[in-house]
C-alpha cells in the first residue's frame, strides 16, 4: 500500500477515448486518482456520477481527475454512461497493473460484508440515478476494493483513502477542501 508523502507511481497509459495520459504532464497540478471495480459495479459507478458532477468546479481550481476501471475497454465503451465520463480520462486496466503498482487490496470479506449489508440499497440508488448496474463482464474480480489519492504538485501524494467497504469513499469536502488549498 502507498503512503503519503511519497511520489505517486507515474504512468503513461492511453484511455479508452484514444488519448495518451502521461502523469508527468500533470506536474504542476492537483489530480484526483480513482480506481474502481468493473464497470457494473453500482457502488463505483454512484461515485463516478458524484465525482463527474463536481468536475467543472474542480478544475476551475487547477485539480484533474484520473478514473481506472478494471473492465477490459470493450466493456466500458458499451456503456454510455462510461463514455459520458469524458473529458476525464478513464482507463481500462484489466490486468490490474496499475492496481498492484498503486497498491489495491483483493478482498473477498471485504467486498462480501458490504454486499451483504448495503447492496439492494446501493443497486437502487444506482438505477433511481439511472448508473449501470449489472453483473461482471469477465475477467472482473468480485473481490477488488477500491481506493482514492489525492496527488499535490509535484506529483506528491497527499492523501491516500483504500476503502474498507464498497462505499467507503474519501468525503467530497475532503476532496473539494484539497482541490482548494494553494
Amino acid at each position: 500500500m502507498l503512503q503519503s508523502n511519497l511520489k505517486a507511481p507515474v504512468f503513461r497509459l492511453t484511455d479508452i477515448f484514444k488519448r495518451t495520459i502521461d502523469l508527468n504532464e500533470y506536474q504542476d497540478k492537483k489530480v484526483f486518482i480513482g480506481f474502481f471495480r468493473h464497470a457494473g459495479c453500482p457502488f463505483c459507478n454512484l461515485r463516478v456520477h458524484t465525482l463527474t458532477r463536481i468536475y467543472e468546479e474542480l478544475k476551475a481550481q487547477g485539480m484533474e481527475m484520473i478514473f481506472f476501471f478494471e473492465s477490459p475497454e470493450r466493456v466500458l465503451l458499451r456503456s454510455t454512461f462510461h463514455q459520458e465520463v469524458s473529458p476525464i480520462p478513464l482507463i481500462s486496466d484489466p490486468e490490474k497493473i496499475w492496481y498492484n503498482a498503486y497498491g489495491l487490496e483483493s478482498s473477498g470479506y471485504k467486498s462480501a460484508v458490504s454486499h451483504l449489508s448495503s447492496f439492494v440499497q446501493t443497486a437502487y440508488n444506482a438505477i433511481k440515478t439511472k448508473v449501470p448496474v449489472h453483473m461482471m463482464a469477465g475477467g472482473e474480480s468480485i473481490k477488488t476494493m477500491p481506493a482514492e489519492f489525492l496527488i499535490d504538485k509535484g506529483l506528491m501524494i497527499k492523501k491516500v483513502h483504500y476503502a474498507e467497504r464498497l462505499n467507503d469513499r474519501l468525503d467530497i469536502s475532503v476532496v473539494k477542501d484539497f482541490a482548494r488549498t494553494q
